[in-house]
């Protein structure tokens, strides 16, 4: 059968818990759907380790059924932010360490089943059936977060995601996992400090008192790493919506998430930033910026396109 001469794209986001889909990339996500990309959430955990952090949803009925409240606030927001497809990768929530210094504090140990503690070779296993499975052209998962928010499932999420980019294309890789798939491009997502600063000063022009204190500013900024900036104003509220959904995780109340009305914010910084960490279709131009995560895929034709995803690429993606 010949590959169709204008192909439908797939995006595939991997992210640790309900609630991260919604604050990282959701408007990305918006808008790609709404251009006809078919989008695909790959949850890691349930999130049962959460708390409620809600004052209005801190009540015993919820407490005693938070995996299932949790799931249902995944759905919502999944249909806002317009996934096609979530798909549960099975693990449990592993919990922050007390001291929130890593995930050697015994996070892993909370649970059997926890993300963190997972074999890593079965764990990229599962992600590698998924990736053959629903067959994306781009992947958008987490950065390496040791020097920064080091929840152990956000560390796991990368650890990996980044190998099974690569080993979905090798056929001696999980053989029993599906017919090899190489996706073209692997982002991760970050939180700029242009972002930060934006808002920041919006806050303060506004006469409002600002959620971002010194120390986020003593954060080391990763600015120059960004390689993709997506415009996504007219998106915007597909995420303040998705967030508003995980009623248990986001206080509406919270200065952090909702200091700024939605519109004033969304006009702060209308982007998401993202760093393209592997790609078999080229860098971006020297000095340039992508808007797109699938620049440089675009205007390929299907036979190109299928011949790339066919490629056991291991040794150049190393």
């Amino acid at each position: 059968m010949q590959p169709p001469e204008e192909p439908e794209f797939c995006l595939l986001t991997i992210h640790a818990h309900p609630d991260d889909e919604a604050s990282k990339g959701a408007s990305t996500v918006s808008a790609c759907s709404a251009a006809g990309v078919h989008c695909v959430l790959v949850c890691c955990t349930g999130g049962e380790a959460g708390d409620v952090l809600n004052p209005a949803m801190d009540r015993p009925e919820v407490h005693a059924d938070l995996p299932a409240v949790r799931a249902g606030e995944l759905r919502r927001s999944a249909e806002i932010i317009g996934y096609d497809e979530v798909v549960m990768l099975g693990y449990h929530d592993s919990g922050m360490s007390e001291s929130g210094s890593d995930a050697a504090d015994g996070a892993a140990e909370a649970h059997p089943e926890a993300f963190a503690g997972a074999d890593p070779d079965e764990a990229i296993g599962r992600l590698v059936g998924v990736i053959r499975s629903v067959r994306p052209h781009v992947i958008v998962t987490y950065p390496d977060e040791r020097r920064g928010y080091n929840h152990p499932d956000h560390l796991q999420v990368h650890d990996i995601s980044v190998p099974a980019f690569a080993a979905a294309g090798d056929p001696q890789r999980y053989p029993d996992e599906g017919q090899p798939w190489q996706p073209l491009k692997l982002y991760f997502t970050t939180w700029s400090r242009a972002r930060m600063e934006a808002l920041h000063a919006k806050f303060g022009e506004l006469g409002l008192e600002s959620p971002y204190g010194e120390w986020w500013f003593e954060r080391p900024s990763h600015d120059h790493l960004i390689t993709t900036k997506v415009p996504i104003r007219d998106h915007w509220q597909a995420r303040c919506d998705a967030l508003r959904a995980h009623a248990t995780q986001i206080d509406p109340a919270s200065p952090f998430w909702f200091g700024l009305p939605d519109d004033v914010a969304g006009d702060a910084y209308p982007w998401d930033d993202y760093v393209l960490g592997k790609t078999l279709v080229g860098d971006p131009a020297e000095g340039g910026l992508e808007s797109d995560l699938f620049d440089r895929i675009r205007g390929m034709g299907g036979a190109e396109i299928d011949a790339l995803t066919r490629r056991n690429a291991v040794e150049e993606l190393a």
